[in-house]
């Protein structure tokens, strides 16, 4: 049979045949080897990222810190300037626990270094002047010892009896009762240091008994007080007058001096 004009040689279908034979493998090949040059380029990449480093954990006992609040500044510090650790204060052993990597213990231990360091004490010595029409009437000199950011707080006087109350007991003695008020000097000191001063803020109160008596009750008495608080920015060893005030009613004039002194 003599083959028509518009059929295909059988050399071109034979050709053609073993192409598309041949595409079917190298499909599943050239499919192989692009999976495999994506997963060793993945493979690079993670590489290329550092592996998280191997967590410790570190407990420091605070040596200067020694109040809650400070210790809580601290911990706000730490917890500010190394974010990826884990802190804990523990109020009972004055300690910080830190978990994190070797780097940020190590950087932990660097800033407490800084912070936990033994804090400069001071002698305050306050002086008070009291002058009648112009004439030494009198002076005090008080002193207390307190460290840079804490508190010293002195009481010198008496507590006297007020009445408050009087309870008629039938076929008993009456009752009363008794509130006590403190009368005299009392003087609250607080300081931070810097360089050769103090930034001080002072409170100093003086009450008396005055001789009149209170027109509420017979033996009411009446209390004579003064107040003086301020802060000040005082150099070590040069005296500073903080306040001076005349007594009403009186002819008496007080004057409140104070100077600071470093303890080696």
């Amino acid at each position: 049979m003599t083959p028509s004009a518009t059929e295909p040689p059988k050399s071109m279908l034979n050709r053609t045949a073993a192409l598309a034979a041949m595409l079917l493998l190298v499909a599943p090949l050239a499919a192989r080897s692009y999976a495999q040059s994506q997963l060793a380029k993945l493979a690079d990449v993670n590489s290329a990222i550092e592996r998280p480093a191997s967590m410790t954990y570190k407990t420091f006992y605070l040596s200067n810190v020694i109040n809650k609040e400070d210790a809580i500044d601290v911990q706000t510090d730490l917890r500010n300037m190394i974010p990826a650790a884990k802190l804990f204060y523990v109020p009972s052993q004055n300690a910080l626990s830190i978990r994190g990597s070797e780097e940020d213990i190590a950087l932990a231990q660097k800033i407490l270094a800084d912070m936990d360091r033994t804090r400069k004490t001071y002698r305050l010595t306050y002086t008070i002047t009291e002058s009648d029409n112009g004439q030494p009437a009198g002076k005090q000199h008080v002193a207390v010892v307190v460290a840079s950011g804490g508190k010293a707080d002195l009481k010198q006087g008496s507590k006297v009896p007020i009445v408050i109350g009087n309870y008629p007991q039938p076929n008993e003695p009456q009752r009363s009762d008794v509130q006590y008020q403190d009368v005299g000097l009392e003087i609250e000191a607080t300081l931070s240091g810097y360089g050769d001063g103090v930034h001080l803020r002072s409170r100093i109160a003086e009450s008396s008994v005055s001789d009149e008596k209170s027109g509420i009750g017979t033996q009411d008495p009446l209390f004579r007080q003064t107040t003086l608080d301020g802060t000040a920015t005082i150099v070590l060893g040069k005296p500073l007058i903080i306040g001076s005030l005349d007594v009403p009613g009186t002819n008496r004039h007080q004057q409140v001096e104070v100077v600071a002194e470093a303890i080696p």
